[in-house]
């Protein structure tokens, strides 16, 4: 039975996951902040839990340290957006503590740990291929998530650790219910859910989703820059 760790677990995408992998026969071990969450799932068929803020290092290191698992899903990360007209130097910080820093502090801990077979997964987001409005933020903190993944991906490659990224869309979760704009595609978190367990059962070092979605934005991202320009500038004037 594989073990899968899974970040962010007791909401959206992450809780989603650890239902759906504990179903498959994975032994899940979900992590969060969420203590009434944790306790409704450890109540389920194979999830352990694990309490605490991957922001916080210390924290992190303490409940980490004598874990063992197959596979890490790095999914814990937040989303704000900039109001250009009032720039909150201290909205990039929390969004980095979460997204990236928050990310690395798990990588630290368990990557010593893991064995050649084991798999590092980082959920960067579809949102990095175009330049999006007011998404300065969580944008840039999912292109920094991607290269960070890239780059493991070189240097665990003589480990047998294999790194894969999972770039998705739009996802209904209680983050996503806040965005007062259409999100194209949109899709439940149980397709979400789905989408990373395939993902994580090939040897693809990135996999998108929605197909439909994510090809469209990875045609955006090939585009010169001065049209991707064009086309954010008409996003933001409707």
């Amino acid at each position: 039975m594989k073990r899968l760790l899974i970040t962010g677990a007791t909401s959206g995408i992450g809780e989603a996951v650890a239902k759906l992998a504990a179903q498959q026969n994975y032994h899940v071990i979900a992590c969060g902040r969420n203590t009434d969450k944790l306790q409704e799932l450890a109540q389920l068929p194979n999830i352990e839990t694990c309490c605490f803020d991957v922001t916080d290092q210390t924290a992190t290191t303490a409940a980490l340290s004598n874990i063992q698992c197959d596979i890490v899903l790095l999914n814990a990360g937040t989303c704000e957006y900039v109001d250009v007209s009032d720039i909150e130097p201290a909205m990039f910080e929390r969004v980095f503590a979460a997204n990236v820093f928050g990310v690395m502090n798990v990588v630290s801990v368990l990557l010593p740990n893991l064995s050649a077979g084991s798999k590092l997964v980082f959920v960067e987001s579809l949102a990095r291929l175009f330049p999006f409005p007011r998404s300065e933020a969580y944008g840039a903190s999912k292109a920094a998530l991607h290269y960070i993944a890239k780059s493991f991906a070189v240097d665990l490659a003589d480990r047998g650790i294999t790194v894969q990224t999972a770039a998705p869309g739009f996802v209904k979760t209680p983050l996503t219910d806040k965005n007062d704009f259409t999100m194209p595609m949109l899709i439940s978190v149980e397709e979400a859910a789905n989408d990373i367990l395939n993902g994580i059962a090939t040897e693809k070092s990135s996999f998108y989703f929605p197909t439909r979605f994510s090809m469209f934005l990875r045609l955006l991202h090939l585009l010169p820059e001065g049209i991707q320009h064009r086309i954010a500038l008409k996003m933001r004037r409707k």
